[in-house]
Parts: structure tokens; C-alpha cells; sequence
């Protein structure tokens, strides 16, 4: 029995593997971060963790993690949805929903970050 594949080129899938593990790699730093911020900082109340945020490097480690989180996510959701879901047009809403919901949250922990 023949397969019938479609050769698309070589280092198919690369890229994703390659955003895959670098942002679980920028994710796992920054949390590492955030643990020693929090341990040496110790914010008991609000003022103190608005303190905290206030710093630029916690903004922009916070604003790392949080790119990498939404690439990590569409990169996995993308790949989930090319293997599970067979009719183009449903795959491809379901993906146009997906983006729109990563979109909208990095747009709203921006926000809530650079708020702080």
C-alpha cells in the first residue's frame, strides 16, 4: 500500500520546533526571575507589588514572558489544529479564533502591565 504525502520542503516544521523551545526556554528565565524578584522583594500589599511592577525590567520581563506564552500557545495550538481538524474551513476559523483570542490577551496584559 502507497502513501500519498506532499513533500513541501525541506526543515518542514522547523520553525515551530524552534519557537516551541526557545520561548519554554525565555518563560522558564523569567519565572526564575519573578521567584528571586519575589523572594528579595517580599510585597506584602498592594503598594509594594505596584512598587515591584514599577520597575522597568519587571515590565519588560513580564511583557517577555508574556510574548513567549502567546507564541508558545499558537505555535501548539496551530500544530494541534493541522493535525486534528481535517476540513480547511473549519481549521482555518478555528485558527482565525484562536489568533483573535491571543491578539486580545496580549493586548490586555500590555495593558495591565504597563498600567501597574
Amino acid at each position: 500500500m502507497a502513501l500519498n504525502r506532499t513533500v513541501v520542503g525541506a526543515h518542514y516544521g522547523v520553525r515551530g520546533w524552534l519557537v516551541q523551545r526557545l520561548s519554554a526556554v525565555v518563560m522558564g528565565v523569567t519565572m526564575l526571575f519573578f521567584v528571586l524578584a519575589l523572594l528579595a522583594a517580599r510585597p506584602g500589599d498592594y503598594a509594594a507589588w505596584k512598587g515591584l511592577f514599577s520597575q522597568g525590567w519587571v515590565r519588560v520581563a513580564a511583557l517577555l514572558f508574556f510574548l513567549s506564552l502567546f507564541s508558545h500557545a499558537w505555535v501548539g495550538m496551530r500544530d494541534i489544529l493541522m493535525d486534528y481538524v481535517k476540513p480547511t474551513g473549519v481549521r482555518l476559523g478555528l485558527q482565525l479564533a484562536v489568533i483573535l483570542a491571543l491578539v486580545a490577551g496580549a493586548v490586555w496584559a500590555t495593558s495591565i502591565v504597563w498600567r501597574a
